[in-house]
């Protein structure tokens, strides 16, 4: 049953739609090709939404019929209004959330490519380890997406651990997906180095951020500090003889990014502006979302890494999701990049969560 709020503001749109019929058959607007490609656009969406709408109508007015024959004395006809009732209500429910979805706000990042940082955390060589574990993992996601993954920066440790990487995803719908690892990733395992065989715990924070436009965030060129310094390279090899790495500071906010990766100066530039532009464009959002009580009731729609979002338990072959109480028994696949089953979860909660926003707010 939709809400009297979502009935109200489909109604609304019904009525919106009635209106841009008359201004789109209007010579004013067709003379205008701007004006009447915009109005084209409204209809179009509002077109599927009203026709959703239409068809939650007519099979709630069929149910509403077919209860009333259910006083019947015949049995058998009983059982078949019964049943005809149980498939339109299935029916019904698709298509109200069909509906649901259209009237949702698309998030305007979904469809970014992102910038994805990890870092080990708490728990020291092991930690670089799971960072290494975690950057494996979602390179292997990535790759099952179609997706390209490139290293922007890397600090590797002795034992094949990472310190810390930054990597430029690029793709379909990257942001859509990944959105939701931005957080503390723990692990509970027993670690290589651990003669004893006692369980550590230790973890690695994740950060998703959604590529930046220039047009997203303005960068005064006299806010910036730029060095440039000799690259170390991936584990002590590939030594630079030239001063090819970059390092910017942007004076405003304290953030310094660098990239050592490309051979060229201007690459590990360009490459070093796309991180901070990133980053800076992160900071804008965050303020906005500060401002909107609404969108921080929730860790998955916040991506606030201050908080534990997942565990990693080795001997119980589990993996939890904290935000929504999941758990998968499957850690092996799950590191080797199956991360479709958690993130289906996650999306299925954030929808669960903006329609309810959508039912209280309308």
């Amino acid at each position: 049953m939709l809400a009297k709020s979502i009935i109200d503001r489909c109604e609304l749109l019904s009525r919106r739609k009635k209106e841009l019929e008359h201004k789109l058959a209007s010579l004013e607007v067709i003379s205008n090709p701007t004006e009447y490609k915009n109005l084209v656009l409204e209809y179009e969406r509002l077109d599927k939404i009203v026709s959703v709408y239409t068809e939650i109508k007519d099979i709630t007015q069929k149910i509403v019929e077919l209860e009333k024959e259910e006083d019947v004395n015949d049995e058998e006809y009983k059982s078949m209004v019964q049943e005809e009732i149980n498939s339109l209500t299935q029916k019904l429910e698709l298509k109200e959330l069909e509906l649901y979805r259209m009237l949702v706000p698309e998030d305007v990042n979904e469809r970014r490519n992102i910038i994805l940082e990890i870092r080990a955390g708490t728990g020291g060589e092991e930690a670089a380890l799971f960072a290494a574990d975690l950057f494996r993992m979602y390179s292997k996601y990535c790759s099952k997406k179609g997706w390209k993954l490139e290293i922007l920066d890397i600090n590797e440790t002795g034992l094949k651990g990472i310190k810390e990487v930054i990597c430029y995803v690029t793709g379909k719908d990257v942001y859509k997906y990944l959105k939701y690892e931005s957080g503390v990733h723990r692990v509970q395992r027993v670690p290589v180095t651990e003669a004893s065989g006692r369980i550590h715990t230790s973890a690695a924070t994740v950060a998703v951020l959604p590529e930046a436009e220039e047009i997203d965030v303005k960068i005064n060129p006299n806010d910036l500090v730029i060095e440039t310094f000799r690259a170390s390279g991936h584990g002590g090899q590939h030594l630079q003889k030239t001063d090819s790495a970059v390092r910017i500071k942007h004076i405003p906010t304290g953030i310094v990014v660098q990239c050592q990766d490309e051979r060229s100066q201007l690459k590990n530039k360009e490459r070093a502006m796309k991180i901070l532009r990133a980053k800076l464009y992160d900071m804008k959002q965050k303020e906005q979302i500060e401002n909107i009580a609404q969108l921080r009731r929730s860790q998955v729609k916040s991506g606030d890494r201050s908080e534990k979002i997942r565990t990693y338990n080795f001997p119980q072959n589990r993996v939890t999701d904290h935000r929504i109480n999941f758990s998968v028994y499957n850690i092996d696949e799950v590191m080797d990049g199956n991360l479709d089953e958690i993130i289906s979860k996650l999306q299925q909660n954030e929808l669960k969560e903006k329609i309810e926003s959508l039912c209280t707010t309308t």
